[in-house]
């Protein structure tokens, strides 16, 4: 649980290794891709809270499949935001690139960033530094992962190097929410890319201690994977040699190739 001086992010456990991130202040609360209405709503139950909205980023089944029930369960007067570029039953507010979500109660302040890649129409929802948050928040769903990037499914590596550049530019302390609990697997693959990253090498034990006492490895932070995650490093040397050793390509011009390369690469890993 990471707390702030008045919001709280707390991780509700789904299906082997989802998070469903809940925004809340104690009283009012957001969910964020809410793939299993169940506990969800034993956490909403537990904690006594009152969910004022559902946010969205992409349209996969284990992000939305809890959308209905707890419409149904809650009231379907309750807004969803999401990806305004395909349909998902229960959404509401559809969101595109630059749009702004202004939460009364938990007071919040969102930006909505179109990160295709994943999927086409993937969006991340952006909290900046305001009087009741200390710092930064970036809910991603699973365009970023601690030490990893989402399988391309209907994105190409462009797309995904391109909404990966956009978290790349955020404040370096921004917290990450991810929404996976993939954060060992990711590094194995990292160290395999980057064998003398130092800083990959200390998370790794971090990650490591983390999950053998049944811890959340996240949320991670933008500084922190700008250290250790291949995904974010693709201009580095040891990432680019990685890349084109695998390849056998003689030269990768750009971030988008290296990503390419490796992304292809962490698929068969």
């Amino acid at each position: 649980m990471v707390k702030n001086t008045l919001l709280q992010v707390w991780p509700i456990p789904a299906f082997d290794d989802n998070y469903i991130w809940c925004i809340h202040d104690g009283h009012s609360a957001l969910l964020v891709d809410p793939g299993d209405a169940a506990p969800a709503l034993k956490y909403l139950n537990q904690a006594n809270l009152t969910l004022t909205g559902i946010l969205i980023t992409h349209h996969h089944a284990d992000h939305t499949g809890g959308i209905l029930a707890l419409l149904k369960a809650l009231g379907s007067e309750i807004p969803v935001y999401g990806p305004a570029t395909i349909d998902i039953p229960g959404r509401t507010n559809p969101m595109m690139d630059g749009d702004k979500i202004e939460i009364a109660g938990p007071r919040i302040s969102l930006e909505v960033y179109e990160v295709p890649g994943h999927t086409l129409s993937h969006i991340a929802y952006f909290a900046n530094m305001q009087a009741n948050v200390v710092e930064p928040m970036l809910f991603c769903g699973d365009t970023l992962f601690a030490s990893g990037c989402g399988r391309l499914f209907e994105g190409t590596p462009t797309q995904m190097s391109q909404s990966l550049a956009k978290f790349i530019a955020l404040p370096k302390n921004t917290l990450v929410y991810c929404t996976h609990e993939y954060t060992l697997s990711n590094i194995r693959f990292a160290l395999a890319v980057e064998p003398n990253n130092a800083n990959l090498i200390t998370w790794a034990q971090t990650a490591k201690a983390l999950r053998e006492q049944n811890l959340s490895t996240l949320p991670t932070t933008i500084g922190q994977e700008l250290q250790v995650n291949p995904f974010m490093r693709c201009d580095h040397k040891e990432v680019i040699e990685s890349a084109l050793q695998v390849s056998g390509e003689k030269s990768l011009p750009t971030p988008a190739h290296v990503l390419a390369v490796i992304r292809a690469w962490k698929d068969r890993f």
